[in-house]
């Protein structure tokens, strides 16, 4: 069984698919307390949620008639049905699995050819960098995508020495740097970007919560 806290149809407010439709599946549980976390209440262990098969989650997905299929959470690669679930999406043609993980689990066994990765890595403002499983980075293929949420230049400099380290662009993955929201101006980011020939990287704004307010679930 697996643990769903909510799944709604929306746009993806990040990311490659920015703005287009996506269906989410949030999963309950997470094995990381980061201090900007917008889903904390999905985190509880005393959440309300429902339990769900793989073969009931798998039924969801093929009744939206939604491409775009993000599995998110809290943190989806913990929940115990996760490969079971994976396996049986992919006899599925014609859908496009993204799974968010937070960088802390392996993501090895559950990378198929129809899943790609939105990888985050947790710089100093999140207090989880040392969380971090080093080795996810360089198992990135060119259709993964890195989010780095920065609070500050020195967060900057962290992921620059990331995205060098792993080769993230030469490799074609998709780097993205978030502003923590209070914390740094996002003209301070540009001027980053600008200063160091960040070329291939973006810097991205969180739509969804720009059409609705931050706090509004199921968007």
């Amino acid at each position: 069984m697996m643990r769903v806290a909510e799944h709604f149809i929306s746009i993806n407010g990040e990311g490659r698919r920015a703005g287009q439709l996506a269906l989410f599946i949030r999963f309950a549980g997470c094995n990381l307390q980061c201090g900007y976390c917008d889903t904390k209440w999905a985190n509880d262990p005393e959440v309300d949620c429902q339990e769900y098969t793989v073969w009931q989650i798998y039924d969801i997905i093929r009744q939206t008639g939604i491409k775009n299929v993000t599995l998110t959470g809290g943190e989806p690669l913990i929940q115990p049905d996760m490969k079971e679930l994976l396996a049986l999406l992919r006899t599925e043609s014609g859908i496009r699995i993204e799974i968010e993980t937070n960088g802390s689990v392996d993501i090895g066994p559950f990378m198929q050819d129809n899943v790609t990765f939105t990888l985050d890595y947790k710089t100093s403002v999140s207090g989880m960098e040392d969380k971090m499983l080093l080795d996810n980075y360089s198992k990135l293929r060119g259709i993964d995508t890195v989010k780095f949420v920065v609070g500050d230049r020195e967060d900057l400099i962290r992921a620059e020495e990331v995205i060098k380290q792993y080769r993230l662009v030469e490799r074609g993955c998709g780097i993205y740097l978030s502003p923590c929201f209070g914390k740094i101006d996002p003209a301070e980011m540009v001027e980053f970007l600008i200063e160091r020939k960040l070329n291939d990287v973006n810097i991205q704004m969180q739509l969804h919560k720009m059409i609705w307010d931050p706090d509004t679930r199921g968007v």
